[in-house]
């Protein structure tokens, strides 16, 4: 283990994050909201820690193993979480303790869009344009733009790849270089989020608002500018907007390369995975709506596709956007909802879930064992899109949904022995590991009444999910330590 060259990659990347803190001073001079000091402050500290960390060591220059690598990923998501939240903690408003502000930065950077913040309209814009900010940042995620911007750093890149890409499928590279496969994903990344905001200008919001919702719709995170939401918007025309950008970023970003490089639209019709997400989509959607018109829960047709169709959406792609409040409907819909977010974002995209590359993978090897029984001696291969999986891309899978099925349980049993009830520690540990953010009973609107030890266990649950499992889990494991 590398712990010298790790410290001062750490170091490095911490200074780097230190700038981030900067387009919310300009915010707050802007609007002249009195917050410019915290960020300014903010920014000083992180560097300053940043740099402590660097000098000892900025000598140390090996070459990095995948294992340093999954070590680096895992301690700046911490670190990062930790002085992202300094800002939140010393803002006058809001008036955050200690947990959370932590437990509020671990939910923007991970895009999971849990709040513990109330009375958004109120607050201070520089405030609330770092939140979506957060959100952005930890979309595509921050080590993946370190490698692209960040060749200097004297390691092959490809082990901090590998370590905090999502998706089952990620030793795929788009170019010969890992930077320039970065920097693919972060012009892909760029483009979408400038181009969303420009359709939220246009369909009426500021630009202030234009812009926020743009990098946290883009980011699948669920932050908004407002305590309603979306929904505060009251436009069809917005909604819309939402719902098209959602789906695109639930859809694996390299996809999204290499239908712009082909200047086509084959790739995404060829693609399985884009069917299924597709698909699911569409059943959810298709049932949400009939069951709201059938139990009367809106008078109209009109008005049930209106509602079932973007919650269906926002809360499938793991988004959390709200135009009404889910978790009051009727019957199983708010149960449906949360499952289908348990599935979530395809592979390479910056939705939460298992993926729904995982979820194809495990139907087609569940009908594969049900064909053996009938056949013990027949060679079944699981295809994807007519191509033979190898079994260890199924094995993982399998391995993958035990350690979250595992994960799941014991964090939820956690949070309820510290007070929760059933349905809203079920609903928070599913929001928070799925990284979608709103859940049912008392964490439908917000976290706000949680405990700090729940919101301390749910921060964990955020990273579980937004490092892919193993990610965190390696690090739990002997072997990872022995030499």
């Amino acid at each position: 283990m590398h712990l010298f060259s790790i410290q001062r990659l750490l170091g490095l990347m911490l200074m780097v994050f230190s700038a981030s803190l900067l387009p919310p001073v300009v915010v707050s001079w802007i609007y002249q909201d009195g917050e410019m000091p915290v960020f300014l402050i903010g920014a000083a500290a992180v560097f300053l820690l940043g740099l402590l960390s660097w000098v000892p060591v900025n000598r140390y220059r090996e070459e990095l193993r995948v294992r340093d690598g999954f070590l680096v990923v895992v301690m700046f998501w911490v670190v990062l979480g930790l002085v992202g939240a300094l800002p939140l903690a010393l803002a006058s408003k809001p008036d955050l303790t200690v947990t959370d502000a932590v437990f509020e930065s671990l939910s923007g950077l991970t895009t999971t869009g849990a709040t513990v913040i109330t009375g958004l309209d109120d607050l201070p814009a520089s405030i609330l344009f770092y939140r979506q900010q957060l959100q952005w940042m930890g979309g595509m995620g921050i080590i993946v733009l370190a490698v692209a911007i960040m060749p200097m750093l004297g390691v092959g890149g490809m082990q901090l790849y590998r370590a905090e890409t999502p998706g089952p499928l990620k030793d795929a590279k788009l170019t010969p270089r890992i930077t320039e496969t970065a920097k693919a994903l972060w012009y892909i990344y760029l483009g979408l989020t400038i181009v969303c905001a420009t359709c939220y200008w246009l369909a009426g919001m500021s630009a202030f608002d234009a812009i926020g919702h743009s990098f946290s719709t883009i980011a699948i995170g669920g932050f908004s500018t407002h305590d309603l939401s979306i929904g505060y918007f009251q436009s069809t025309t917005i909604e819309l907007v939402a719902m098209v950008f959602m789906l695109l970023a639930g859809m694996n970003f390299a996809l999204h390369f290499v239908a712009w490089r082909s200047f086509s639209l084959r790739p995404y019709f060829q693609d399985s995975e884009v069917k299924a997400y597709l698909g699911v989509a569409a059943v959810v959607t298709t049932i949400t709506v009939y069951y709201l018109y059938y139990t009367d829960t809106y008078i109209f047709f009109s008005d049930a596709l209106h509602a079932g169709l973007f919650q269906a959406v926002s809360i499938g792609t793991t988004t959390g956007f709200t135009t009404a409040d889910y978790f009051t409907w009727p019957g199983f819909l708010p149960v449906l909802l949360l499952f289908a977010s348990f599935i979530g974002g395809c592979a390479g995209s910056t939705g939460g879930g298992m993926k729904v590359i995982r979820f194809v993978l495990l139907i087609k090897q569940g009908r594969r064992e049900i064909m053996r029984l009938v056949h013990p001696n027949a060679q079944i291969p699981v295809k994807v899109g007519q191509k033979p999986m190898p079994d260890r891309v199924v094995q993982a899978v399998w391995g993958f949904f035990a350690a979250y099925v595992f994960s799941f349980i014991i964090i939820m049993l956690f949070v309820m022995a510290t007070g929760l009830d059933q349905v809203t520690a079920f609903s928070a540990v599913a929001a928070c590991m799925n990284n979608l953010g709103p859940g049912l009973g008392g964490v439908g609107a917000n976290y706000v009444d949680v405990n700090d030890t729940a919101k301390w266990a749910l921060g964990f649950a955020m990273l579980l999910g937004r490092l892919e499992i193993f990610t965190l889990l390696i690090l739990f494991s002997r072997s990872f330590w022995r030499n």
